[in-house]
């Protein structure tokens, strides 16, 4: 990795382990002229994008496509898929999201309800490259132990400063010192 948490403008890059199905996709060649380090594989899943240092994987689908198949086939899919990656995300790309891609998007989620299966609506190619890099970059390390001590730090600080907070402590307080125990 090429950036430290603190430093934003540093670039930052990764390995990322794509579908030869993708060889030649407009997503290949965008994650490539972002300098990351691009390695093409037979043995992952069609259409799968993997950035190996964060353990997030993304699963190209294009609505037509699933319009096109049959349910069992991309069903079966993205089972495969989420049996395999356990911080699994589905990029459902469609020029437009209108009603029948809708109803796809919520025939997946009923069916992979409960599962670690994440789904990204995206419009095109620029959308999806930006969605997928900045998920990758927010779950790698610095980042991810960067934004749990500001989660840690922020609750500290909600706590310490929140009125319902300080009631319930003088409750507890005035409570203990009434009980005989």
């Amino acid at each position: 990795m090429a950036e430290s948490a603190g430093n934003e403008k540093t670039k930052w890059t990764t390995t990322i382990i794509i579908s030869s199905t993708l060889k030649s996709c407009e997503v290949a060649t965008a994650l490539e002229n972002r300098s990351h380090k691009v390695r093409y594989s037979d043995s992952v899943e069609n259409g799968s994008i993997i950035f190996s240092r964060t353990g997030v994987a993304f699963l190209l689908m294009d609505a037509k496509e699933c319009f096109m198949s049959t349910e069992e086939i991309f069903l079966a899919k993205i089972e495969k898929f989420i049996n395999i990656h356990q911080n699994s995300f589905l990029v459902l790309s469609a020029a437009l999201h209108g009603p029948e891609e809708w109803k796809l998007m919520f025939k997946i989620q009923q069916r992979f309800l409960g599962s670690n299966l994440r789904i990204l609506p995206v419009h095109n190619t620029v959308n999806a490259i930006n969605l997928m890099c900045t998920i990758a970059k927010i779950t790698s390390k610095p980042y991810i132990d960067s934004i749990c001590y500001r989660m840690i730090t922020t609750k500290a600080y909600i706590i310490e400063q929140s009125p319902v907070w300080k009631t319930l402590q003088k409750i507890k307080l005035s409570s203990d010192s009434f009980n005989p125990n």
